[in-house]
């Protein structure tokens, strides 16, 4: 089966994104499984804001708390806001370091021998930040303090403290937080690529392909910031990670449910524009809240953190429930990209969800992770949405160009047969009264004659009766209004044409076969329906071979009535089929093209359409439609 390009480029996005990523995960996995990893820990809660080390290392061992990697981390007394954390170094080797995995806290400071060794110099942390503590061989067998103050409301160490060769440990630390960038860089750079294609489309498409972009950069900025790699090495700009995490977030939410709102619409009540507006007043407002308080040297920032962090989480948890209802419901109608966006958001919401969830259970000191992961699918869903759109937007094209091109056609031979109409009539008209004289004269100077003048007679009468024949036709095409009008029976209509037609089937070798559904009727002219209907069948006795077969079939369809001739005759090509009802075209060898150009103005008086299907070789099927005939 052949995919679109749009699908096309979104599998090979997803096959680049796993082939940068797996490698990193592999290693991450692989390195995390090592003997160097320390027993356990102490932790004493501070009782003040600042506690000096020489304090610390004075308190009792009364004081300490013993954590083992098997024990849950010890809950933070209400009101504390920092701890002191113990460790004993084991026997170590030249160039070492301690890796903690996650320590809470934005000030981290660590001691040894109540020397200062290590300072996080008040960078701003996510919850549950990564150190890397350089050692030299004589600090082997002493105790490190570390004291970590603000951030979370629980503090201390979860996860893995290990200590190893420096340069082992870096590379685990650089390949943890490179992941995070690599996830983050991956869809920035598809946001930049896609915003450049968006300023070559057209307006409705431009619209849809800037919020996607702004989705798609959102999303990398919040991977990219989220990563504990990226603060350290801003160094002292750490806190503007955290600016333009916000900023990320509160652009991602009323972006993504305007995305959904142009693709599945406003929802029963304009529930979804509703909440659309709100979200984007409330991403105003908090953005505002962030100025003024980096103006204020962050003097609100726990009420701006409860209002972007608590807050702000509990409407997250309102658009996953919203969007996700609606996609289901949209899926079940059938949507196909309901389907695709179902799969993709279902897969993120349930695992943000679920981080969420556990995010505030464990009072802010889980860890998300898991989100990022469930973002790839999202944003793969997202992406085929939109190529599915494009697709979209091509096949009408296509379908509007063919629909134009065959208005056009369809203009000219109006056109056309007005032109000829308008001409017939006038000529008709004027021809007609003359050939019936000269017919008159010819049949008395007949009657007069011997034998052989009075054949010659005969034959020039016959002439002058086809030119009669041909000038009615003309009459009927330039006038094919139904003088009178009357409800017709279609079955018993088409039995009469069917009777008078046979006898000629049966010298062609062919024969008529009726497939006649009962009690259709239409309104229109006996007289001319018969015309119409013996032009059509007498065109496939003509195109009748040995064995020949024509099938004519009437049924119900609607408010219309459907009825098909088809023959097993010679057929006709393309070419030929595009200049029926041409004026003087006809394929056949003594033809005027006249019999079908008043069949289709007879069917078009009617309000009816018709429709010709043909292979060379395989036959010819003509399907008429026509209004059913209603009670009034």
């Amino acid at each position: 089966m052949k995919l679109p390009k749009p699908k096309i480029a979104a599998t090979l996005l997803l096959f680049l994104l796993l082939t940068a990523i797996v490698p990193y995960g592999a290693a991450i996995v692989s390195a995390g499984s090592s003997d160097s990893a320390l027993p356990g820990w102490e932790i004493r809660f501070g009782n003040t804001e600042v506690e000096t080390v020489e304090e610390a290392v004075a308190a009792s061992d009364d004081e300490w708390i013993r954590v083992t990697p098997q024990d849950n981390k010890p809950e933070t007394p209400r009101g504390v806001s920092s701890a002191w954390l113990r460790f004993s170094l084991p026997q170590l080797s030249d160039k070492s370091a301690l890796f903690i995995n996650k320590i809470y806290g934005n000030s981290v400071k660590a001691y040894l021998n109540n020397a200062l060794v290590y300072d996080s110099e008040d960078k701003y942390n996510f919850n549950g930040s990564k150190i890397l503590i350089p050692l030299s061989k004589e600090d082997g067998g002493q105790k490190l303090y570390i004291w970590t103050q603000g951030g979370s409301k629980d503090l201390g160490i979860e996860g893995e403290i290990r200590v190893d060769r420096y340069s082992t440990l870096l590379s685990i630390y650089v390949k943890q937080g490179l992941l995070d960038i690599i996830i983050g860089t991956t869809f920035i750079f598809v946001a930049i690529v896609l915003l450049i294609c968006s300023l070559f489309m057209r307006k409705g498409f431009f619209t849809d392909g800037f919020l996607l972009v702004l989705i798609l950069l959102s999303i990398g900025v919040i991977v990219v910031t989220y990563s504990s790699f990226l603060p350290i090495v801003l160094g002292d700009y750490g806190k503007i990670v955290l600016v333009f995490f916000d900023l990320a977030l509160y652009t991602l939410l009323p972006s993504l449910t305007f995305y959904f709102e142009k693709i599945f619409g406003s929802g029963k009540k304009q529930i979804v524009t509703r909440f659309r507006k709100f979200q984007m007043v409330y991403s105003i407002f908090c953005f505002f809240l962030m100025v003024v308080n980096i103006l204020l040297s962050y003097q609100l920032e726990d009420f701006y953190r409860f209002m972007t962090t608590n807050v702000l989480g509990i409407f997250m948890i309102l658009q996953f429930i919203l969007l996700v209802s609606l996609a289901f419901i949209h899926t079940y109608r059938g949507n196909a990209d309901a389907i695709v966006f179902t799969t993709g958001f279902t897969i993120f919401s349930f695992v943000s969800l679920t981080e969420l969830v556990v995010y505030y259970i464990s009072r802010e000191s889980y860890q998300l992770y898991w989100w990022k992961w469930g973002l790839m699918f999202f944003v793969l869903s997202l992406i085929v949405i939109l190529g599915r759109r494009f697709t979209r937007n091509h096949e009408q094209l296509v379908e509007y160009s063919r629909r134009l091109e065959k208005f056009n056609n369809d203009l000219q031979r109006s056109e056309k047969m007005e032109i000829i109409s308008e001409l017939a009539a006038s000529v008709a008209h004027e021809v007609r009264n003359p050939l019936q004289v000269t017919r008159g004269f010819l049949q008395i100077l007949g009657e007069r004659s011997d034998h052989k003048e009075r054949e010659y007679m005969q034959m020039a009468i016959a002439e002058l009766d086809r030119a009669t024949v041909i000038i009615s036709d003309f009459l009927t095409f330039a006038k094919p209004g139904l003088e009178t009008i009357e409800r017709l029976d279609v079955s018993e209509e088409l039995r009469h044409v069917s009777g008078i037609l046979s006898p000629l089937a049966n010298l062609q070798g062919g024969v008529i076969e009726l497939n006649l559904q009962s009690d259709l009727c239409v309104i229109g002219s006996s007289a001319k329906f018969k015309q119409a209907f013996i032009n059509i069948i007498k065109n496939s006795i003509e195109a009748l071979q040995d064995n020949g077969l024509i099938r004519v079939t009437a049924w119900e369809f609607g408010a219309h009535v459907m009825i098909s001739v088809r023959d097993n005759g010679e057929g006709m090509n393309g070419s030929e089929l595009a200049r029926l009802g041409e004026p003087y075209y006809s394929n056949k060898t003594k033809g005027t093209g006249l019999g079908l150009m008043v069949t289709f103005r007879i069917i078009e008086a009617m309000e009816g359409t018709t429709e010709f299907q043909s292979e060379k070789g395989e036959g010819t099927e003509i399907i008429i439609k026509l209004p059913k005939y209603r009670k009034i």
